[in-house]
């Protein structure tokens, strides 16, 4: 009776596990360039003494993001810009480190710094801010280079103010951070991604977040049936282990 509820406690517990992964990429569908993080249930052994070599127990495990390219949608926005194909865009974490990120609907801030909508600040092919000229007006070609026309300037006076890093390292060496940037994990090597020149944006697009909101409800609610399942599991051992008692006390 005990084996059965730890089991069904145990297989609860992977559940919701799963659950709040699944969540949080449903709160995430219409967050721009979100990547889907992944989450599969593993049987794994249990090696112990006296222990049948065919039990098994589960756990869920995050293999790691689904970084297939999401819906490109025309917003005719000029600080819009979006990734075509493999790349990212490097911004400036939290941490003050260089991270990076597909979301490229993009603002002004205060200090007239080019950031995007979760406010972290866009970063140029020298690891610095790029700075924008007060009420002046940008362009972006598809290099990332950015051009910009002060306020009552001369078209003849444009400039060439920045251009936008874009890298492009290999999947398995990206890694999520708790603030859902994407972080180079170089090991022993540098900090930073290198820009790559081959990646290339196009502007006023965004690119949308590649969650499946039907997909990810049709999980959230087999989950929801296989937690009540195992919750039924333990109520039906708990009630067998009563009727057990009182057949010991009524032979006693």
């Amino acid at each position: 009776m005990d084996r059965i509820a730890y089991i069904a406690a145990g297989g609860a517990a992977k559940v919701l596990e799963q659950q709040s992964v699944l969540s949080n990429n449903m709160a995430n569908v219409g967050t721009s360039g979100f990547r889907e993080q992944l989450v599969n249930y593993r049987a794994v052994p249990i090696n112990a003494e006296n222990t049948s070599p065919t039990r098994v127990a589960t756990i869920a495990s995050t293999p790691g993001s689904n970084f297939g390219q999401g819906a490109m949608t025309e917003t005719g926005h000029a600080l819009d810009v979006a990734v075509m194909g493999d790349g990212w865009f490097a911004v400036q974490g939290p941490d003050g480190q260089e991270a990076y990120t597909r979301a490229g609907d993009l603002a002004v801030n205060q200090n007239n710094q080019l950031v995007n909508q979760a406010g972290h600040v866009m970063l140029s092919n020298d690891g610095a801010p790029i700075e924008v000229p007060e009420r002046g007006s940008i362009t972006f070609t598809s290099d990332g280079s950015i051009t910009a026309l002060g306020a009552g300037d001369n078209p003849a006076d444009i400039q060439v103010i920045g251009q936008l890093k874009l890298v492009n390292p290999p999947a398995q060496a990206m890694q999520r951070g708790d603030d859902g940037l994407f972080r180079f994990d170089a090991g022993n090597g540098p900090a930073a991604a290198p820009a790559d020149p081959a990646v290339r944006m196009v502007s006023g697009f965004v690119e949308k977040s590649n969650v499946s909101a039907a997909e990810t409800m049709i999980g959230l609610i087999r989950n929801g049936r296989m937690f009540e399942m195992q919750m039924q599991i333990i109520q039906d051992a708990d009630r067998n282990a009563e009727r057990a008692n009182s057949i010991l006390s009524s032979n006693g």
